[in-house]
């Protein structure tokens, strides 16, 4: 059964379509990539407990709006003994359900249940009267997302979208998770736990900022960039080029150090001249004296 937590397919994908440099471009060929999903697996488990609270919070004004609505359902209910089908019924309950443990848009809610074996009539008759107020759902849905892996703000907007939110909806929920001070407040704890060599985060960095960090640190685990091609990068995946630039400068890379990998990467694919590939290593980037030593760690 899909989930509406997996990432959309293709938003790794978008990542491919930039050749920051031929590296990149062979490091997908050879497969490092690993297919066409977002995947942050590699991410500290305590990245979920920075957006908990909001997970929490979003969680409790839902079941807050459902008990105060209990009355009108129960109306609801009672009017549903004549003139309502027993599939109408029972897509309703099945809705409500869903609904307790995940968020959904409305044409998400349609689709799950059409999934599950709905008529198109019965799916939208559960999602016209579950109750369900779409604007917290996306804002539920951005906090479920944030507690997994990190956005970009544009990102994010972007992946709400394609759950099924309207813009609209999508930026409301941004605003109330991405943009609020309480999220920035519950990641500051995540991000001075975290120990990945890189420098710690100060308390002053944005939410935008954090996440181009971790995005940053997520891409140099598989994969070498040069300080140039990762702000690149992360620009391409939506981040501003103050936040792709605050994670280049806090993600702890050693520049030299990750030319000498990309000339690896190069060199395990194909022969290069030592010239030709000093050449290449500046094209993706690094500079002279990073290039050459670089092809000097391996044997040139």
């Amino acid at each position: 059964m899909p989930t509406h937590e997996t990432a959309k397919r293709g938003a790794w994908g978008r990542a491919a379509g930039l050749v920051v440099s031929l590296s990149v471009l062979i490091v997908l060929l050879a497969g490092c990539f690993g297919g066409t999903t977002r995947s942050y697996d590699d991410y500290d488990d305590d990245l979920g407990n920075g957006v908990s609270a909001l997970v929490e919070k979003a969680e409790s004004n839902r079941t807050e709006e459902a008990d105060a609505s209990t009355d009108s359902e129960e109306e609801t209910d009672i009017s549903l003994d004549s003139g309502v089908s027993a599939g109408e019924r029972n897509a309703l309950e099945s809705a409500n359900q869903y609904l307790r443990f995940t968020a959904f848009s409305y044409s998400g809610l349609i689709d799950q249940l059409e999934f599950e074996g709905y008529s198109s009539y019965e799916a939208t008759y559960a999602a016209d009267h579950c109750g369900a107020d779409w604007y917290e759902q996306a804002a539920l849905s951005a906090a479920q997302y944030l507690s997994t892996m990190a956005f970009s703000r544009e990102g994010l907007i972007d992946q709400l979208e394609y759950e099924g939110f309207t813009y609209d909806q999508a930026v409301y929920g941004v605003e109330q998770t991405y943009d609020s001070e309480a999220t920035s407040a519950g990641l500051s704890d995540f991000a001075s736990s975290t120990d990945t060599g890189a420098e710690s985060s100060s308390a002053g960095a944005t939410m935008g900022e954090r996440n181009a960090l971790q995005s940053a640190e997520s891409y140099l685990s598989f994969m070498a960039f040069s300080y140039s091609g990762l702000i690149d990068q992360l620009e391409y995946e939506g981040y501003s080029n103050a936040e792709a630039t605050y994670a280049a400068d806090h993600c702890g890379a050693d520049w030299y150090e990750q030319a000498a990998r990309s000339a690896k990467e190069y060199l395990d694919l194909m022969s290069f001249s030592r010239e030709s590939l000093i050449d290449q290593l500046e094209y993706g980037g690094f500079t002279y004296d990073q290039a050459v030593y670089g092809v000097e760690q391996n044997g040139y």
